[in-house]
């Protein structure tokens, strides 16, 4: 009699919903494990600013692009399953009221998930991979909860508030220039603002400005020096919104660290063409996959973290 032919394996990871208990409600998210359902080891995907969900959409642009969705699908299929949720505030998890919202809730959070993933026992090694300010969330949340490995992509290594300067640097009325400054300033020393002009109200706004006050009292690079564990940093050269320089700012911060910086790669983990049409283009995009080398850098580290 002969043998049944050998099927190929599925192209694709097993997504199951994952829970996680708050003491406020219920954070929701996807647990993408490989085809085999074989796996030594777990990644904790943490998305970034803003409205940011679970598979990397912003409902605030046209379109989406599923980058953090597709890289967990890229981690199952080389037998590495991957965590990644909505934070609070967000799609499935739990409301919050904006005004009582801190960075370091969204910190203890990704170390509670890490926390659950350990006391599952499937896994041997938990890792953090943080996208944008998840990579802060990411290096605070492993250094919490003694994570085996942390992986900034497209992290900042400077404090946020400074981003926002030279962010907004030409591109304000003179007078809102200078009442941006004074806001940042004020905020930096801890302290809320009341008479926030129209024009700058989306960032600063009252609700919101707890979260700033906590957020930009870390120093990314700071956070980063002080990590133990193996560190990877993944940068692409095309991202628009976080240059380079910050990535290298996190290798002089800790050389122990590896890095890859990724050719035409841009914040959306997207190869695109040299021109901002094509880049902002790739945003909204969910048919695009995601760099090759990026998770080409991803398993090399990951492959030599199991050694």
């Amino acid at each position: 009699m002969p043998l049944p032919p050998i099927l190929p394996l599925p192209a694709k990871g097993y997504e199951s919903a994952i829970e996680l208990a708050t003491a406020t409600g219920l954070l929701r998210g996807a647990l993408m494990s490989p085809p085999s359902g074989l796996c030594a080891q777990v990644v904790l995907i943490i998305a970034g600013s803003g409205p940011t969900d679970r598979d990397g959409n912003n409902p605030l642009l046209p379109g989406n692009n599923d980058c953090l969705k597709m890289l967990a699908n890229e981690l199952a299929i080389a037998g590495i399953a991957s965590v990644r949720y909505d934070k609070r505030g967000l799609g499935g998890s739990v409301r919050v009221d904006e005004a009582a919202l801190t960075f370091d809730d969204f910190v203890q959070d990704a170390a509670d998930w890490l926390a659950l993933l350990r006391r599952e026992g499937r896994f041997d090694q938990v890792i953090v991979a943080g996208h944008s300010e998840g990579s802060l969330i990411g290096m605070l949340a492993a250094e919490r909860a003694a994570a085996d490995g942390l992986v900034s992509i497209a992290g900042l290594a400077e404090r946020a508030s400074n981003v926002l300067r030279w962010q907004l640097a030409g591109k304000l009325p003179a007078a809102l220039a200078r009442r941006n400054v004074a806001i940042l300033q004020a905020l930096e020393r801890g302290e809320r603002v009341d008479d926030v002009p129209p024009g700058l109200m989306a960032l600063y706004r009252p609700s919101v400005q707890p979260y700033l006050i906590s957020w930009f009292k870390r120093v990314p690079a700071e956070v980063f020096a002080r990590l133990a564990m193996p560190c990877l940093v993944l940068q692409g050269d095309a991202d628009l919104q976080v240059g380079c320089d910050q990535a290298m700012a996190l290798r002089a911060a800790n050389p122990a660290a590896d890095w890859a910086v990724i050719e035409g790669m841009n914040h959306v983990l997207k190869i695109v063409a040299d021109d901002p049409q094509s880049n902002f283009a790739a945003y909204g995009d969910p048919n695009l996959p995601i760099a090759p080398g990026l998770v080409e850098a991803l398993l090399r580290y990951l492959n030599a973290l199991s050694r």
